[in-house]
């Protein structure tokens, strides 16, 4: 592919000519000062980018450093370009005195002290060398009795004083950041480069195998074609965030994206200490970050596929969020997908060196659109703070500190590591011990980072779930998290909680337990394919309740409207609007909280409170939905679309659809309603078709088939199976017993093996 150098430059109004703008408008003699410039801008321009009053501020102060604005008592003017230039600095010049004509100067004198006269007399001797060079002599390297003995191989002390140390602009109480002003000017090339044709975004953005990944051009077409998607205001000038869950190719894709960063006129890349962010610190450093200089992000590429096996044959993914903190909406990531499949060339700034991001600093460089910067950052500061704004952290740690209470959490060697010492051990007291597998790694240390009874063997072993006795007590909570620390599971002493049944318990009793959300929640929202336990709390309570289709940015709308304040999906995600995307680390302080509230009387003397009580307490009050979901995963892409084709075309006769029930399981009740979810958003009023197939049955039971978009090869079809009881005397059954002829219906009714050839689901939850 050919590549051709090119200084772009950008057909944006960038902030000075605004400025300039609201200033020759406002036409006020004496300058205008940052308020009414502020108005003017925001009342002529559209799309300005999130922080944009501390963008301003810092473009006044620059344009005033540069000399291309005066300012007087507060207010600002443009600088008048035919006055004298200032005074230069220091003392001026003597003026020379005409020297007279013919006059010859003497030669210089030179330098040093003159040599003393010799005595003319005097016998010249030889001179006697002592041997000893003159000078001090060379310091040792490696020798053993130097002061500072150091290895041929280490690298040598830079000339000069080390670089000055500035504090972060962070709101957190985050480290030092070391400033490092790089003198590079770097180029930006235009490579020509080919569509690919797979390249559609799921509900959690573009994942593929590695392999397909690392192809030429692969990763640098999808950042480019997101960028011809973004205004122009959401690029140039702006601040990105960088960071993902560490999985293999991270690295490299990181050192790509801020190349590509530059040569599209981005001004700053936010990266996490070794490129290591979680999903949901990501959603927090967009929202409650603050730059040294003003600056907010206004978006971010996450490196992620969530619950995904990573390693060199497994699965890398790239999502964008914007400036709300939450995923792309549907209307942006179909512009991406457009613009990948037509996509011609994409920018990079070729000659930019990698930046070292396992050191925290920010390092300067110079392009054609001006200075570009990368600041390296403390992952966990602005994540752990914002935690301990929401939760009592101090009722939390008094659970912790009792003989009675034991914790584990199981990061699966993925990015929720990062956190769990910081605030289980470090914040709340925990035994370090308590923590497994909380070192990220790129491969998730071979494992399959997706925290649920199949893949969390270690954690459902020592919880005392697993096929034997554990050798010790189990403790009394255990927790799990996926790759990005997104996803929880919780699980009490050999008891698993549903993630349907976690957030609506999480809901119940959010205001007792949880200061946050002291005053009362705005409203809760569940996924479509989640059990109805959520729905039967929110009549309860009188809250507003939201069914929406699978994908987080679904909330995100609701919450930015103020409509909504808990929300989850079956699928082990969990969340509230602190942020938004779900939240792994939140749902196990939300559960702690619980417990502590719970507790708060006994931990000196009797019972605790358990899990398992404060779920059975629950479905006392609300009643049970028995719930389970079959995933038959890497399925043959063509044959799951037969089987959904299949199910839609049975919805046209319900009568028809019933007597096939009633010959598969004379127990079963009948379906009343058949159909494909559609979810009109009460927000913008955007359409989603095709969410998933229903068949609900007259006692209020479920079945939902659906195609899920996390994969990164071949199609994964989620079966979800519901039945709800509110006796009382009958919530106490096996889950698997109570729904085993919904089962049969639904793998029946549906041909699942005749379909996939598939005889058992890969996983059960």
């Amino acid at each position: 592919m050919a590549t051709e150098e090119v200084n772009k430059s950008s057909s944006l109004l960038q902030y000075h000519e605004m400025i300039f703008a609201a200033i020759a408008a406002l036409n006020d003699k004496n300058g205008s000062n940052k308020s009414a410039i502020l108005k003017y801008i925001e009342s002529k321009y559209r799309d300005l980018p999130a922080g944009h009053s501390a963008l301003l501020l810092h473009h006044l102060n620059k344009m005033k450093n540069n000399g291309e604005l005066v300012m007087v008592k507060n207010n600002y003017m443009r600088a008048n370009l035919s006055s004298p230039p200032k005074r230069g600095r220091g003392r001026p010049p003597k003026p020379k005195v005409p020297l007279p004509p013919g006059y010859i100067p003497p030669p210089p004198r030179p330098r040093g002290r003159p040599p003393k006269p010799r005595d003319p007399n005097a016998v010249a001797s030889p001179k006697v060398s002592s041997g000893k060079p003159r000078g001090r002599p060379p310091k040792m390297i490696g020798s053993a009795g130097s002061a500072k003995a150091t290895t041929t191989t280490g690298t040598p002390r830079p000339r000069g004083r080390p670089p000055k140390r500035t504090l972060s602009g962070s709101r957190s109480t985050s480290p030092e950041l070391a400033s490092y002003k790089v003198m590079v000017m770097f180029k930006v090339s235009r490579v020509q480069s080919n569509p690919f044709d797979d390249q559609k975004p799921g509900t959690s953005g573009l994942r593929k195998k590695v392999k397909v990944f690392i192809k030429p051009h692969y990763l640098h077409n999808f950042v480019q074609s997101t960028f011809n998607a973004l205004s122009p205001l959401k690029v140039k000038g702006a601040t990105l965030v960088v960071s993902g869950d560490g999985r293999y190719f991270s690295k490299d894709a990181i050192q790509i994206i801020i190349k590509m960063a530059a040569a599209n006129g981005v001004r700053r890349v936010w990266v996490g200490q070794n490129g290591l962010l979680s999903t949901p610190a990501v959603s927090a450093v967009i929202r409650e970050r603050i730059g040294a200089d003003g600056s907010k992000a206004t978006g971010a590429f996450i490196l992620t596929a969530s619950h995904n096996p990573g390693g060199p044959n497994e699965d890398f993914g790239i999502k964008y969020n914007m400036e709300n903190g939450g995923p792309a909406p549907e209307a942006l990531t179909d512009k991406i997908y457009e613009n990948t499949k037509s996509i011609k060339e994409y920018f990079i700034a070729e000659d930019l060196p990698n930046v070292d991001i396992s050191a925290i600093g920010v390092t300067s460089f110079a392009g054609p659109e001006g200075q570009f910067d990368t600041e390296v950052f403390d992952s966990a500061s602005d994540y752990v703070k914002l935690m301990k704004s929401i939760f009592d952290f101090e009722s939390i740690r008094k659970l912790f500190a009792s003989p009675k209470f034991s914790f584990c959490y199981d990061a699966l060697h993925g990015v929720g590591g990062a956190y769990a010492k910081r605030i289980f051990v470090e914040e709340l007291g925990a035994n370090e011990s308590s923590l497994l597998n909380c070192t990220p790694k790129e491969d998730f240390g071979g494992g399959h980072p997706d925290p649920n009874l199949t893949y969390a063997k270690e954690l459902v072993a020592r919880m005392g779930l697993g096929k034997t006795n554990p050798a010790q007590e189990p403790p009394e909570f255990g927790a799990a998290a996926d790759g990005d620390a997104d996803r929880n599971m919780v699980l009490g002493k050999r008891f698993f909680v549903t993630p349907s049944d976690s957030v609506a318990i999480i809901a119940a009793n959010a205001v007792r337990s949880i200061p946050y959300f002291s005053s009362g929640l705005k409203g809760v929202a569940r996924s479509m394919p989640t059990s109805a336990a959520l729905d039967v709390v929110a009549k309860h309570l009188n809250l507003k309740f939201f069914e929406v289709p699978t994908g987080w940015k679904f909330f995100g709308n609701l919450m930015d409207a103020g409509l909504c304040s808990v929300c989850g999906e079956e699928s082990f995600g969990t969340g509230s609007d602190h942020i938004r995307e779900k939240d792994g680390i939140w749902a196990v302080l939300a559960w702690l909280s619980i417990l502590a509230y719970k507790n708060k009387d006994n931990l000196k003397e009797g019972k605790l409170v358990s899990v398992e009580d404060i779920v059975t307490e629950h479905w006392a009050t609300y009643g049970r939905h028995y719930y389970t979901r079959y995933d038959y995963e890497n399925v043959d892409a063509g044959a799951a679309k037969e089987l959904m084709a299949h199910l839609i075309k049975l919805q046209a006769s319900l009568p028809d659809v019933n007597k096939i029930i009633k010959g598969i399981r004379s127990d079963v009740s009948n379906v009343v309603q058949a159909d494909e979810f559609e979810y009109k958003d009460p927000v913008d009023g955007s359409i989603s078709k095709h969410q998933g197939i229903r068949y609900l049955f007259q006692d209020g039971s479920r079945l939902v088939f659906r195609l899920s978009g996390t994969g990164s090869e071949g199609a994964t079809i989620r079966l979800y199976i519901e039945q709800y009881e509110n006796d009382a005397s009958k919530t106490g059954r096996d889950s698997q017993e109570a729904l085993a002829p919904l089962v049969e219906v639904a793998l029946k009714l549906s041909k699942m093996q005749e379909f996939t050839g598939r005889s058992a689901p890969t996983v059960i939850t």
